[in-house]
């Protein structure tokens, strides 16, 4: 996970450079690693870091803000940039407040900016990215103003944290942003209490246990890392001890401490994952105590949630989410809908009740399973899921004559493949919403998708505050 968000960090950074570099660098700028620099703050880039200019050449500073003059020390260079860290504020926003989170950890990188602010920085996170790619009538789409929540905090229904021995105790927590260093954190505001209560209680029963933990360095212990997932409708929380190899000591014991101490912990698994590897999963899940799923109810549906099942971090916003995507549709129910990239069913399943018919299809088996099983739990009769990618799928059933009035895609953070981007364009559903996660790729995407349709407007949905993660739904017209 820690490498794959330093990569995705290392695309978006690109994409600035992009803007900045043609005029801006013409002329070679020297520094050195260590020098100090006075700069003003122009403007904040998709990553949340502030983005001004030392003779032209753009340059990233992290947890600086719009309009503030800041000394800086350059921390890094290349021949198209520089970043560098904050020294001394010589002059601060008003839209600056005091962090209540550590920010030495990915996941609240815009606790420095005001909620007010953090919104309007994600509706202009989407201009970025728009002016990068410049898809056909950019200039004139309507960028609707992103929709926030109430109370922006204690939102992530799920805690992925590793455990480590520090300093001869064991943390919890996350790594240092761009480090293999564990941060123990005793307070996350973005966490559910519940799931931080939950992996916390276990760290005292391992450590009072004195269970095997495991050492990256000797690649040696057991277990590896914490997960717990709370559901938001029945406060069920499901844990799932990530562990070296199938061995999982004094497990009856452990299992017993957690059902005492932790009643709402309805289901424990263990994921085997051996070695070294930086993603937190392994393959193999098994359940060893309690129920097989958790359920989660959005908008008058229930979903069951296996370990591995996805589902939106924030289950207050992705009600909101789902009823706009519902309202930019616009079904009725003569028409026949198709879910890609559908997970376990939530969007499809949530529109079912607007729609004539939807088939739905996903890569990964596991999730077609759940999304069978949610159909059959909420009783909807007119959907129904296959295991295969979309654009081998649209095609077929076309040639079988049955041709979707209107689609509905919940792409990954890489955002269309490219086969169905063409299947799109050579199919023209009527009705199409896009829901995106990563604003770059669906400006890239759009390049493409506006030649055959019209975008309505784009709306910015604030899935994650604190983070500068932009989720956001495109209404299609076709032309």
């Amino acid at each position: 996970m820690e490498n794959k968000q330093k990569n995705q960090a290392h695309d978006r950074k690109n994409n600035h450079v992009s803007r900045g570099t043609n005029k801006q660098n013409s002329a070679p700028v020297k520094v050195e690693v260590g020098d100090q620099l006075l700069i003003t703050i122009k403007r904040l880039g998709i990553n949340g870091e502030g983005i001004g200019y030392y003779k032209r050449k753009i340059t990233f500073i992290p947890g600086a803000l719009p309009g503030e003059v800041v000394e800086v020390e350059v921390t890094n260079f290349t021949n198209k940039f520089i970043e560098a860290k904050v020294l001394k504020f010589k002059k601060q926003s008003k839209q600056r407040v005091t962090p209540v989170d550590n920010q030495e950890v990915g996941g609240v990188e815009l606790a420095h900016l005001s909620y007010e602010g953090q919104l309007k920085f994600k509706q202009d996170v989407i201009r970025q990215a728009l002016e990068k790619y410049r898809p056909a009538g950019y200039a004139h789409y309507k960028l609707l103003p992103t929709i926030g929540m109430d109370d922006p905090t204690g939102y992530r229904n799920k805690a992925q944290f590793p455990v480590r021995e520090v300093n001869g105790k064991l943390a919890v927590g996350m790594y240092k942003r761009q480090s293999h260093k564990l941060i123990d954190l005793p307070v996350m505001t973005t966490q559910h209490p519940a799931t931080l209560k939950v992996v916390r209680t276990v760290r005292d029963i391992l450590t009072d246990m004195q269970l095997s933990i495991y050492d990256e360095r000797r690649n040696r212990g057991s277990i590896k890392t914490l997960i717990a997932r709370v559901s938001e409708s029945t406060g069920d929380v499901q844990l799932t001890i990530v562990t070296n190899g199938r061995s999982l000591p004094d497990s009856d014991e452990l299992i017993a401490r957690i059902h005492a101490e932790l009643p709402e912990v309805v289901s424990i698994h263990q994921n085997i994952n051996r070695g070294d590897s930086s993603l937190i999963w392994g393959d193999d899940t098994r359940q060893i105590w309690g129920e097989d799923y958790i359920t989660e109810d959005i908008n008058g549906k229930t979903f069951k949630l296996s370990p591995r099942a996805f589902l939106q971090l924030n289950p207050r916003q992705t009600q909101r989410l789902y009823q706009e995507t519902i309202k930019a549709l616009d079904l009725t129910k003569a028409d026949k809908l198709i879910d890609a990239y559908s997970g376990v069913g939530t969007i499809g399943i949530s529109l079912a009740d607007h729609a004539g018919e939807v088939r739905g299809m996903d890569t990964i088996p596991e999730s077609i399973d759940d999304a069978t099983e949610n159909v059959i739990d909420n009783a909807v009769d007119n959907a129904t899921y296959y295991v295969g990618a979309a654009e081998e799928l649209i095609p077929q059933w076309a040639d079988e004559g049955w041709i979707a009035d209107a689609l509905v895609v919940d792409p990954p953070r890489t955002g269309l493949d490219g086969a169905l981007r063409q299947t799109i364009l050579a199919t023209k559903p009527d009705k199409f919403v896009y829901v995106s996660c990563n604003a770059s790729t669906l400006a890239r995407d759009l390049v493409d998708l506006a030649k055959v349709y019209r975008v309505d407007y784009i709306q910015s949905i604030d899935m994650f505050p604190q983070t500068a993660r932009w989720e956001g739904i495109v209404k299609f017209t076709k032309k």
